[in-house]
């Protein structure tokens, strides 16, 4: 399904009813919206985990503008305007106060999204992601897994972002954001509509000079942040920023042991456990 949002047809696909049967009464369920890395991946990476929590919520995936099935010039490619589409793409389906979670990239884009609109998020889950890079920590981790090549070619991509090396550092640097199910992870590349473009404009663009401190000091709402000690592009550090950022009171950061790049993909019971504990509040 599209929806025409600014010069952009954005794709989104549903999990679950939006009205649950309550004996005599259909009750609302809450819009969970969900949100995939990248950028220039697709919200298929995030499927089939996510619809377990249909049962509760209303679970929206959606491309985002750029990405996978959605359209949109690559002028328009920015972290403002992702996270516009965000309300917007709720202003169209008639959505109000969802919960927002957003995994990597995608929590870069929820942090836009409630900060540049405070009062229209219910909640926010932001997971494995950053406000700013700390390629320093990247690097070093990725050296102390896959030694002097690994860094190297994790340094040359992010200073080029160009195919080729876009490719070693898929083949060589990957396999090291999360410690297990490889392959898993690997088939769900595979799966996915990949867009190089919007990958390089970004990594070589706003990757590089954003800086979303002063935006979360904006946000409201009540936040969930995690990470895994595993996870070598959005390490520790990068939450505790987060963390530290939002206004006092209302953000809960959950470090995972052990865990990679999205928590749920290394510790899907206990990722889904604490989750539903901050949807349920």
């Amino acid at each position: 399904m599209f929806v025409d949002i600014a010069g952009a047809r954005i794709f989104f696909d549903t999990v679950g009813s939006g009205l649950a049967i309550d004996g005599e009464r259909m009750v609302e369920k809450p819009a969970l919206i969900v949100m995939h890395g990248g950028p220039g991946f697709d919200h298929s990476m995030m499927r089939p985990y996510f619809d377990r929590f249909a049962d509760t919520h209303q679970v929206v995936y959606i491309d985002h503008r750029g990405n996978g099935r959605s359209t949109g010039a690559s002028d328009s490619w920015t972290l403002a305007q992702w996270g516009d589409d965000v309300k917007a793409l709720c202003d169209a389906l008639g959505i109000e106060k969802p919960v927002v979670y957003g995994n990597s990239f995608g929590g870069m884009v929820a942090i836009s999204y409630a900060a540049r609109h405070p009062g229209h998020p219910a909640k926010l889950i932001l997971s494995s992601t950053a406000a700013r890079m700390h390629f320093d920590d990247t690097f070093r981790m990725l050296e102390e897994r896959g030694g002097p090549e690994a860094r190297a070619i994790a340094e040359r991509f992010w200073v080029t972002a160009d195919a080729a090396t876009m490719a070693d550092y898929m083949r060589v640097c990957m396999p090291f954001y999360n410690p297990g199910d490889a392959e898993g992870q690997a088939a769900a590349r595979r799966r996915a509509i990949f867009r190089f473009d919007v990958t390089r404009h970004f990594a070589l663009g706003e990757m590089r000079s954003m800086d979303a401190r002063a935006a979360l000091a904006r946000i409201r709402c009540p936040t969930l942040v995690t990470v895994g000690t595993y996870d070598p592009i959005t390490p520790v550090a990068c939450a505790e920023e987060i963390h530290a950022a939002l206004p006092a009171g209302i953000s809960r950061l959950e470090i995972f042991d052990g865990a990679g790049h999205g928590v749920h993909r290394d510790r899907p019971d206990e990722a889904e456990r604490v989750m539903r504990a901050f949807l349920a509040s």
